[in-house]
């Protein structure tokens, strides 16, 4: 038979996050829930308490952070929202796209698109791309509820230690399940915001496929006062040029996500900022928690190694935004206002939308092409020096994909570029040098054999 004393700590502990949750003691679950960004109504309360519960529950079985979660709660926000496509806006989409392909062909020697493009939902944008954003977020996940676990574990008092750490796992469970939560909430966001499938610069949906959102096409061209079949039409072009790019580079995509999982895994947590927080937190007041959370207050600085592939996402960013940028101006040069669209994308893509900040501030990433007007001269400067099918030959492979230097200092790219044109050969570099050295058999280091020119 077994008394209190011979009671599980892991039941008692149990217990007391019961009466957290609950709001037992003082504490307010609804005030939590909105200084995590979550849901503060009564039905989004009562499931997120559910949720939570639920993570308790399965807190034996091992398993890792519970990523349903988030696509739940994103669908949750889309569906307060979303509409159907209907059969007239489908086929003018489609029009849209089948006008578009033709335009692009005569800009760009891209190749067109194996799958047709598509026509979604928010839904549909969501259930496709969220593999990816589960991709990017998993290492801070991880981080959180580690960080969770540690500061309750140090600042707990020394009789309730061994209890706390008897329920880690519970811990780490219920910090990995408000993360997902709060995830779902911003690409629920996300997914009320984006036109389409490239919206962010990476190719989100499945297999490269080009895909407009209608809903949100109606929502964007509401208020430009120009008529919309010329803004789908511009946004098919768009979203056309995305996909044959990722579809020509294949290599592309892989270096944008490489990039991405260098930064993603130099990503730490703050303890101290935790601590700070937890330490002053007044659950009557959560304005510090959502002060400090949307801010990103609890991911340090970056690295020199995490700056360094910073600057290489949004190098690439910028040069695939610009690239697009120009061919779709090409392309849509008959669009009496292609113009006026096209500056709305600009400064639209560039300062981003609140959902893509709070993804930002939640993993501590801005998928943000801070150079593509610069990158879009570039492009334009190529275009008219040598032409299209040079200009498109620069993403053959990333060694010959242009960089950071040639944007600063695109008169250098041009000049290359002439002189290939021409037919003039480059004087070889160091790399060069040593393939030529290496292929005809002399070993680095060995002097000058016979027919070659001692330097």
């Amino acid at each position: 038979m077994s008394d209190d004393n011979e009671k599980d700590p892991e039941d008692d502990f149990r217990e007391m996050l019961r009466d957290f949750l609950a709001g037992r003691g003082g504490v307010d679950p609804s005030k939590l829930a909105g200084a995590a960004g979550l849901p503060t109504d009564a039905a989004g309360l009562q499931d997120m308490m559910s949720q939570l519960q639920a993570a308790m529950s399965a807190s034996g079985s091992g398993e890792g952070i519970n990523w349903n979660l988030a696509m739940e709660q994103a669908k949750s926000h889309a569906l307060k929202t979303v509409k159907p496509v209907s059969a007239i806006t489908r086929a003018e989409i489609d029009q849209a796209f089948h006008v578009g392909s033709m335009w692009l062909t005569e800009v760009t020697d891209l190749s067109d698109l194996s799958l047709t493009p598509d026509v979604i939902t928010r839904l549909e944008w969501i259930e496709q791309t969220m593999p990816l954003w589960i991709q990017l977020a998993e290492p801070v996940a991880n981080s959180i509820s580690e960080a969770m676990t540690t500061v309750l574990t140090e600042q707990a008092p020394e009789e309730m230690r061994g209890m706390i750490a008897n329920a880690s796992q519970l811990m780490r469970q219920i910090g990995g399940t408000l993360f997902a939560m709060q995830l779902g909430q911003i690409i629920g966001q996300l997914s009320c915001e984006v036109v389409s499938g490239g919206d962010v610069g990476i190719p989100l949906v499945a297999d490269g496929q080009a895909a407009l959102l209608s809903q949100n096409m109606d929502e964007f061209g509401e208020g430009l006062d120009i008529p919309m079949d010329q803004v789908q039409l511009y946004l098919a072009v768009r979203e056309l040029a995305h996909a044959r790019l990722f579809r020509h580079a294949r290599w592309l995509r892989l270096n944008l996500l490489s990039a991405i999982t260098d930064f993603a895994h130099g990503i730490t947590i703050d303890l101290s900022a935790i601590e700070s927080v937890a330490g002053n937190f007044d659950p009557a007041n959560p304005d510090d928690l959502r002060e400090a959370m949307s801010s990103g207050a609890f991911i340090p600085p970056k690295s020199e190694a995490q700056m360094a592939a910073l600057a290489r996402l949004e190098t690439q960013l910028a040069l695939i935004e610009g690239w697009v940028d120009v061919v779709t101006e090409a392309a849509v040069a008959r669009l009496p206002r292609a113009s006026a669209i096209g500056e709305t994308v600009r400064r639209r893509r560039a300062s981003g939308g609140p959902a893509e900040s709070a993804f930002a501030s939640l993993v501590g990433l801005e998928l943000r092409p801070r150079r593509m007007r610069e990158a879009s001269q570039m492009w334009a400067r190529v275009t008219e020096a040598v032409g299209p099918a040079l200009r498109d030959s620069l993403w053959a492979h990333p060694d010959v994909m242009p960089t950071a230097e040639d944007l600063n200092n695109p008169d250098a790219l041009i000049a290359r570029l002439t002189g290939q044109a021409a037919g003039v050969v480059p004087e070889p570099d160091e790399m060069d040098i040593a393939l030529r050295d290496l292929l005809d058999g002399k070993s680095f280091g060995d002097g000058p054999v016979d027919g070659d020119t001692p330097v």
